[in-house]
C-alpha cells in the first residue's frame, strides 16, 4: 500500500511538472495532480467525555429520531409469504399439541385425569353432531396444509415449479387440497 502511494504520487509530481522532453500541449497539468496532496483521508471529529446518565439521554434522543423500518402492513398481500408464515404456525401449533397431549397423557394418572382412548372416544360421542364437525376440521386443516405444503417443499427441493407464477399456482392448489381434505376428514365417521 505504502509503495502503491509513494509510485502514484511519485507519476504525478514528474507528470505535474514541466519537462523538455514532454510536449506541453499533450500532457496539462491539472490542479489535483499539482497540488499532490496525500492520498490519506482523515476526518475531523469533535470528541468529550459525557457523564454516563447524559449520554444515554444523548443516546436515547438519537434513537426517538431514527426511522422505523417497515412492516408486513406495507407489503402487498401474497400467497408465497402468507402460505410461509402459516406452514411455520402450523407446524408449531401441532408440534406443540402433540407434545402437551403426550405431557398431559403421561402425568394424568397421577392427577387423576381419564385421557385414555375410551373415554376421550365416549364424551366425543357425548358432543352435538355440529361441534363435533367443527372440532374434527378444525384439528384436520392444520395436519392436512402442513402435509400439503410440506410436499409443495418437496417439489421444490426437486427443482421444479420454481417461477414465480407456478410458486403462487401451487399455493392454491396447497389452499384448496387443504380444505377439501380438511372437509372430507372431518365428514367422515359421523
Amino acid at each position: 500500500m505504502i509503495a502503491q502511494r509513494f509510485s502514484q504520487n511519485s507519476t504525478r509530481r514528474i507528470f505535474a511538472q514541466r519537462s523538455p522532453f514532454l510536449p506541453s500541449s499533450r500532457f496539462a497539468a491539472p490542479a489535483i495532480i499539482t497540488t499532490c496532496k496525500p492520498l490519506t483521508h482523515s476526518r475531523l471529529a469533535a470528541t468529550q467525555n459525557v457523564p454516563g446518565d447524559e449520554a444515554y439521554a444523548i443516546l436515547k434522543a438519537q434513537r426517538a429520531a431514527r426511522p422505523i423500518s417497515p412492516h408486513l402492513s406495507i407489503y402487498q398481500t401474497q400467497i408465497p409469504w402468507v402460505l410461509s408464515g402459516l406452514n411455520r404456525i402450523t407446524g408449531s401449533v401441532l408440534s406443540g399439541g402433540f407434545y402437551l397431549f403426550g405431557a398431559a397423557y403421561l402425568i394424568s394418572p397421577l392427577l387423576g385425569w381419564h385421557l385414555e382412548s375410551s373415554a376421550l372416544a365416549a364424551s366425543f360421542a357425548e358432543l352435538p353432531t355440529a361441534v363435533k364437525l367443527l372440532l374434527k376440521f378444525g384439528v384436520a386443516l392444520p395436519f392436512t396444509f402442513h402435509s400439503w405444503n410440506g410436499i409443495r417443499h418437496l417439489v421444490w427441493d426437486c427443482g421444479m415449479e420454481l417461477a414465480n407464477k407456478s410458486v403462487v399456482r401451487t399455493g392454491q392448489v396447497v389452499i384448496g387440497l387443504t380444505v377439501v381434505s380438511s372437509g372430507a376428514l372431518a365428514v367422515y365417521g359421523l
